[in-house]
Parts: C-alpha cells; sequence; structure tokens
C-alpha cells in the first residue's frame, strides 16, 4: 500500500538511540551506504544538543528528530520555534489538541509528527489504567484527530497502521517504530510490546519505518538494512 514514492534509502529510519556523539557518528558513516535518513532522540540529543542534528544535515542526510514535545502550548510553539532552522525533516509532538495548534504555528517547512500511543504500550497497560477502549480504537481517534487540526502524519505502531490508511487516506505521512527482523518478533522480546517486520509495516501502509537495536546492535548492521530493505522492495513492486 505504499503511496507516496519514497526512495528505498529513504524509507528506513535509523534510530540513534546512544549515548554520545562518537557513537552515533560511527553508527552512520557504517550505514549511510544504504540508508539516508536518522533520527535522533531524547537521550543523544540530551547528551550533545544539535551536535548530531547539525553533523547529519550538513552530511546531507534527512533527519527525524523524536523529542516528543509535551508541555504548555506557548512553550512547545517556541521550542518548535528552535528546531525549525536546523535542517530537521521531521519532528515529533504529543498528540492533544492545544499541543498540536501550537505546533502548527511555528512549524515552517518541517513535518510535524504526532505521537499516537507508545509501542511500548500493550492492552494489559490500557487495562490498568481503567480505560475500556482498544489500543487500535485509540490510536484511530488520535490520528483522526491530528490529521484534522492540519498534522503531517503520526507515529504508530504497524499493528494499527492498515486501518489509518484505508480510513484516513493518502494524505496522513505514517512512521511506524517498532520494527523488528521477523524472527524476533515475539511478545516479550524487549520493551517494545507491539512490533511487527519491516515489510508487514510498509505493507500496512506506513512510509517509514524506525529501527534501532536491530541495526545499531547487530555485528553486521548493513546485512540487516538489506534484509528488511528485501522486505520492502517487494511489498512495493506487490503493490
Amino acid at each position: 500500500m505504499p503511496e507516496k514514492n519514497i526512495p528505498l534509502k529513504e524509507r528506513i529510519i535509523v534510530a540513534l538511540d546512544v549515548a554520545s556523539d562518537e557513537q552515533a557518528r560511527e553508527i552512520v558513516k557504517r550505514c549511510e551506504s544504504h540508508v539516508g535518513y536518522f533520527k535522533v532522540g531524547l537521550q543523544l540529543f540530551m547528551a550533545n544538543w544539535f551536535a548530531t542534528v547539525d553533523w547529519l544535515v550538513d552530511r546531507g542526510h534527512k533527519v527525524m528528530l523524536d523529542l516528543k514535545f509535551f508541555d504548555i502550548p506557548e512553550t512547545v510553539k517556541l521550542a518548535v520555534e528552535q528546531v525549525n532552522n536546523r535542517g530537521v525533516s521531521m519532528a515529533t509532538i504529543h498528540g492533544n489538541d492545544p499541543i498540536i495548534r501550537a505546533a502548527l504555528q511555528a512549524k515552517g517547512d518541517m513535518r510535524l509528527l504526532a505521537v499516537t500511543v507508545l509501542t511500548s504500550f500493550g492492552e494489559e497497560d490500557m487495562r490498568a489504567m481503567g480505560m475500556a477502549q482498544s489500543i487500535e480504537d485509540l490510536v484511530y481517534y488520535r490520528a483522526e484527530r491530528a490529521l484534522k487540526l492540519g498534522c503531517d502524519g503520526v507515529v504508530s505502531s504497524g499493528l494499527e497502521v492498515e486501518r489509518l490508511r484505508e480510513s484516513l487516506g493518502k494524505k496522513l505521512l505514517i512512521v511506524t517504530p517498532g520494527i523488528r527482523p521477523g524472527a524476533n518478533i515475539r511478545d516479550g522480546l524487549d520493551d517494545q510490546k507491539r512490533v511487527v517486520s519491516a515489510g508487514r509495516a510498509i505493507g500496512n501502509g506506513a512510509d517509514h519505518v524506525v529501527v534501532g537495536r536491530p541495526i545499531t546492535q547487530a555485528t553486521d548492521p548493513v546485512a540487516v538494512i538489506e534484509e528488511m530493505q528485501v522486505e520492502i522492495d517487494q511489498v512495493e513492486v506487490k503493490e
């Protein structure tokens, strides 16, 4: 179900979830022959602020800044303004209405993604919080609201993507974390609870998949990337 003719090299976003700029740069140098999109999250950003972001942009790569802004609306607006002139391609915010509205006022050309429900969150967590609705329904509600308010896209697990794409159409940009190689998709494997393979996520309608440890902790990260790209390419050919 791929919709936007995204280059294969940009389908996978490598998550640089490491403690230092040095580690991040080493990973990028090992992967950049095959991938042109990288994610900078909270851990790395707190270690060096914009150092890795600026280096990636100068190197010609796209950057997803995954800080999941959540604060009073005016503070979120000012934070987005700080990001807006750094060459970041996508940034994440939490998806409640006032935050989305404030962030949209300051986003410029950068794409804003509303986080729906974290992939570390499972149905048992919903029940523990006394929530009667399913995760799929909650993700759909938040994604629908984000799109109506003018957000460019959402972050959603691959398990909910198919419904989002079929119901909300081609316009919505969908980025999917919680990606694992097919052989490693088992309940309780790690802290991610709602996981799918790269091929399934793209086949369900995701535009990009975010992959961290399966690539960054691999002995041969390029081999893992190539395996996932073969899955994605097969889905695109089929479609």
